[in-house]
């Protein structure tokens, strides 16, 4: 069964800094493309941070030079230290992974950027 675990979530100040990590189960983790995706209040999904099995990473203009992905293999966990946050990264960031036809989504955390 494909668990994927999301923690780190917070508030923070505009300027700061979070790291989100997801802890996935269920599946040969380090064979997988993963993914980080957020969603707004009152907008879709976007994806933010893209990792494939070997390392590449993938940024959105949004975030390049702000958001790092990252992953260890050893630990079946997937990394997204986000700095310089600003009021618009505001949402829930959830981890991703589509394994065949299958999408699996975790169940989310909040990260909130206010003064």
């Amino acid at each position: 069964q494909v668990q994927l675990v999301e923690s780190g979530g917070g508030l923070v100040q505009p300027g700061g800094s979070l790291r989100l990590s997801c802890a996935a189960s269920g599946f040969q983790f380090r064979h997988w493309y993963m993914r980080w995706v957020r969603q707004a209040p009152g907008k879709q999904r976007e994806l933010v941070a893209a990792i494939f099995s070997g390392g590449y990473t993938n940024y959105p203009d949004s975030v390049k030079g702000r958001f790092t992905i990252s992953r260890d293999n050893a630990k079946n966990t997937v990394y997204l230290q986000m700095n310089s946050l600003k009021p618009e990264d505001t949402g829930v960031y959830y981890c991703n992974v589509l394994l065949l036809a299958n999408n699996y989504w975790g169940q989310g955390t909040q990260v909130t950027v206010s003064s």
